[in-house]
């Protein structure tokens, strides 16, 4: 059954608003028998002279990531950062960092490209390999830099160790309960760092730091989601180190994250769920998604049902607690990917009518893969010091999926967590004549098409693309790949041909397991 710090982490692991991969991965051949991912590693190859980049000494390595089956050969280096840019005498911070050459290093521009990962609690360097075949055309005449932000991957992760985790399947954890949680958590943790250092803004210092350190004038930044937040924050405090942005799938800086996570959902299910109520052999089969999904949320909070089912990722047999936040969970992680979430109806007609076992695999592999992607402990310090004030419980969000549990715990973790200093200016919309590239998905969950709608009014030289169809996390749909490689080479959005971007359809609803009606 679920225990108390389960479920505690799964409260912190899906409050992330900008996640800046997707979650559901198929287990790889190579994964270890007890079901645990490897995670993802930077491995020497050799003792080898160091290659430089500027000041940076790099050495080969190997990347590797759960998410990717492709090993990637790179450069490997650590750059030492002040963990508090006010004092650079104190203690230190060992930036990871991954270069990739350009392929053709000889064209090679001056201007290299920096991938600001997801999160916030994402690692650059661990999530790029599955990214890389989006990239290999831009890669042919750019270097790509990939900087583990403080607190994420081998950048000093903050990473919340287990506490007990004996069964409680009788109550939801107190708010009380979760402030103990949260203050363990910081106590361990405070032992390697000062948990008011890992914001936003430190992060920006840091790539600030990394640029000047290889010598570039200008750097074209990357943002993912959460990615998003950093490269907004980066192009105001120094806007002539950059010379063009994208961001996939943005949050402005004017919104804070406390409560926009009910809504986005129900926004984003009612566009998704749609797609059965308007096929007859999908409504006949399956019913209204929406209304099948309340009654089984109503269903198990009043009583969560013990479930036997087989784990995803071992295959053995498991029992456990199926409760109405671990169903809410799944359907927001779902509703990020279209292709996934075209699978929910099904899945929720089935349990509503008895048959459970699958809903239940698939949520307990969510709360899996959610735990080990993130680091717990920076995701809280970014949240608390940015957004930690916006974490208030609201009348109108109590009737959809998610209700007010992600802001109400959120606010008690929030409690007992370090905040770091937020500049004056934070908020501020990003107002800049640098070329920017905004792409959102239509069906996204988390960042809607009008957050990149908001961004790009302020932004001259600026273009948005809201793909048909899509979730979150967008740069690979269709021929946006292509796009977004001719952008990085001119650095001119309103001459881009999205024309190809027309051919983007909708994924059909499963009507069954064997798929959608033909």
């Amino acid at each position: 059954m679920m225990s108390r710090k389960t479920r505690i982490s799964i409260i912190a692991a899906v409050v992330v608003v900008l996640l800046g991969q997707k979650v559901l991965q198929r287990k790889s051949d190579d994964a270890p028998a007890d079901g645990k991912r490897k995670p993802a590693v930077a491995t020497a190859i050799a003792p080898a002279k160091p290659r430089m980049y500027g000041a940076i000494a790099f050495t080969p390595c190997t990347l590797r990531s759960f998410m990717s089956r492709d090993s990637l050969e790179a450069q490997c280096a650590t750059f030492e950062v002040p963990e508090d840019h006010a004092r650079p005498g104190g203690r230190k911070i060992a930036l990871n960092i991954a270069w990739l050459p350009a392929t053709n290093e000889a064209d090679a521009t001056p201007d290299p490209l920096f991938m600001l990962a997801g999160g916030p609690g994402q690692a650059a360097v661990e999530t790029f390999p599955a990214m890389d075949p989006l990239l290999r055309e831009v890669r042919k005449r750019r270097h790509i830099v990939l900087v583990d932000q403080r607190g994420t991957g081998k950048s000093n992760k903050l990473a919340c160790k287990p506490g007990d985790d004996a069964p409680d399947a009788a109550v939801e954890p107190s708010a009380e309960a979760m402030r103990t949680q949260a203050a363990a958590c910081v106590a361990d943790l405070s032992k390697h760092a000062d948990l008011r250092f890992y914001t936003t803004t430190d992060a920006v210092a840091d790539l600030e730091a990394v640029r000047k350190a290889i010598g570039a004038d200008r750097v074209n930044l990357m943002g993912v989601s959460y990615g998003t937040r950093v490269a907004q924050q980066y192009a105001m405090h120094h806007p002539d180190a950059i010379r063009s942005i994208v961001l996939d799938s943005p949050v402005p800086n004017t919104i804070k994250l406390g409560n926009i996570f009910a809504r986005n959902l129900e926004d984003a299910l009612a566009l998704q769920f749609a797609q059965c109520t308007k096929v007859a052999a999908c409504k006949d089969a399956l019913g209204d998604p929406r209304a099948e999904l309340e009654t089984l949320l109503t269903s198990l909070r009043a009583q969560p049902a013990t479930v036997r089912y087989r784990d995803a990722v071992t295959g053995e047999q498991r029992e456990g607690l199926l409760r109405a936040e671990s169903v809410a969970g799944l359907v927001r992680m779902y509703a990020y990917m279209p292709a996934a979430a075209a699978l929910l109806p099904k899945l929720i007609h089935e349990a509503n009518n008895g048959r459970r076992e699958d809903l239940m695999a698939l949520a307990q592999m969510i709360a899996g893969s959610m735990q080990d992607s993130m680091a717990i402990g920076m995701q809280m310090s970014v949240v608390c010091s940015e957004d930690g004030d916006s974490m208030v419980s609201r009348a109108e969000d109590a009737g959809t999926v998610l209700g007010n549990l992600m802001p109400r715990g959120m606010a008690a973790m929030c409690a007992a967590w370090p905040k770091g200093k937020v500049p004056a200016d934070f908020n501020r919309p990003l107002a800049t004549k640098v070329p920017a590239l905004v792409l959102a998905g239509e069906f996204d969950p988390v960042t809607p098409p009008r957050y990149g709608e908001e961004i790009a009014k302020s932004l001259p030289n600026g273009r948005l693309f809201v793909l048909r169809g899509q979730g979150h996390s967008v740069l690979g749909a269709g021929c946006m790949p292509k796009l977004f490689a001719q952008f990085v080479e001119k650095a001119d959005a309103k001459a881009l041909d999205g024309s190809c971007l027309d051919k983007l359809g909708y994924t059909p609803p499963f009507t069954s397991f064997n798929g959608w009606e033909p």
